[in-house]
Order: C-alpha cells, then sequence, then structure tokens
C-alpha cells in the first residue's frame, strides 16, 4: 500500500493505524513496530513516527521508553473516565446549538445526519453508523465558534469510536437505541432546553459505558 499525498502522509497512516485498532485487528498491548509499518505501507520511517504521536494523541497508543509503542489497554476505569469528560464535552456542544440556531435551514444538516444514521441501521452498517454518529459532533462544531473544544472532541472520537465498535458488535440492536437518543436529543435543542439536553446527553453515556464495561466483561 503506498500513500499519494506527501503534506498529509502522517494523517494518512495514522488514520489506516487507527481504524485497525478501532476494529480490533490490532490487540491491546500488540506492539506497533515501525520497521513493519514502513515496509507495509512503503512510506519513510519519519511519516511513521510523526502517525504513531498522532495516535499517541488520540489515545489509541502508548510509546513506552525502549519499548516503543503498543496499542492502548481499554480498562474499566480508562472507560469510565473517558465517558465521564467526553459527555461534558458533548453537553456544551448541545448547548451551543440549542442557543445558536436560528431558523430551521441551521438544523438541516443534523436532519440529514439523521436519515443517513437509520439507513445504516437498517443496513446494520456498524462501521457507517458510528461515522454518521461522529458526523452530529461535526456539525455542531460550528455553533461552539471554540476551536479549542473542537480539537478536544476530534482527539478523543477514535478512542470513543472503538468503545462504540466494541459495544455494537455484541448488541447490533443498540442502533435503534441511539436514534431514538439523538431524536429526543435534537427535540431538547429544538426547545433550548438545555436541562433536558444534558439529561438525555447524560443517561445515552451512562448506558453506552454500561453496554462497553459489560463487552469487556464478556472478553
Amino acid at each position: 500500500m503506498t500513500f499519494k499525498a506527501p503534506d498529509s502522509l502522517a494523517e494518512q497512516i495514522a488514520h489506516y493505524l487507527a481504524e485497525r485498532i478501532i476494529r480490533g485487528e490490532l490487540k491491546e498491548r500488540e506492539r506497533i513496530q515501525e520497521q513493519k509499518v514502513t515496509q507495509a505501507l512503503n512510506v519513510s520511517r519519519g511519516s511513521v513516527r510523526e502517525a504513531l504521536l498522532i495516535l499517541e494523541r488520540r489515545h489509541l497508543i502508548v510509546i513506552l521508553p525502549r519499548r516503543g509503542a503498543q496499542v492502548a489497554e481499554l480498562t474499566p476505569d480508562n472507560v469510565k473516565s473517558l465517558y465521564a469528560l467526553v459527555m461534558e464535552l458533548y453537553i456544551l456542544l448541545a448547548r451551543a446549538v440549542a442557543d445558536g440556531w436560528r431558523e430551521e435551514a441551521d438544523l438541516a444538516p443534523f436532519l440529514a445526519i439523521q436519515q443517513r444514521l437509520q439507513e445504516s441501521s437498517q443496513r446494520e452498517d456498524i462501521n457507517t453508523f458510528v461515522q454518521g454518529s461522529f458526523d452530529i459532533m461535526r456539525a455542531a462544531f460550528p455553533f461552539s465558534n471554540n476551536p479549542y473544544l473542537q480539537e478536544t472532541v476530534e482527539n478523543l472520537l477514535p478512542a470513543i469510536s472503538r468503545t462504540y465498535h466494541l459495544a455494537l458488535e455484541r448488541r447490533k440492536g443498540e442502533m435503534g437505541q441511539f436514534l431514538e437518543t439523538f431524536a429526543t436529543l435534537l427535540q431538547a435543542i429544538i426547545a433550548r432546553d438545555h436541562g433536558q439536553a444534558r439529561d438525555v446527553l447524560l443517561g445515552y453515556g451512562e448506558h453506552n459505558c454500561q453496554l462497553v464495561l459489560a463487552a469487556l466483561a464478556e472478553r
């Protein structure tokens, strides 16, 4: 495999490795050897090292002194900490959309995403469904006008995606639950009801966190 765009090569490599980690093809604590990645992708070692730093920033790998890079563990404590933080960030985004939308056209991107999610759920297409669920957050970014919030969420999304895949692979019916939650959240945003939006997101976060913890326990 050879990548063509030198200006985004490290990001492309990082994306390729991230997808393998998220889908479980690279297992927890499995070493990621620079030399093997370099040869497999026909890229420079420097680009691979840069890609590994990106993955570390996104909490998918850890880089250990004298031991190199390995896939980060998914532990119950890590999952709980991740969901506790991410849900508060989602609440900030929901508040920004609730306060910022002015006309129906402002909400059109969310309705389009909702339709795509329904189609993915009907096909039981987990990969597309998870990607689409994160489009919701990205559609909210312009309302927040907060680059720090955006950067933090983007760096955490791969780790969250990893947990979603773990839960949904075992319980595909949860896609329907997510759609119901999103519909309720949209209603709260349209009503500019901050309290309801917060309750919906906290309830969803707790529910999904418990699903992931149960999946971890089953392994």
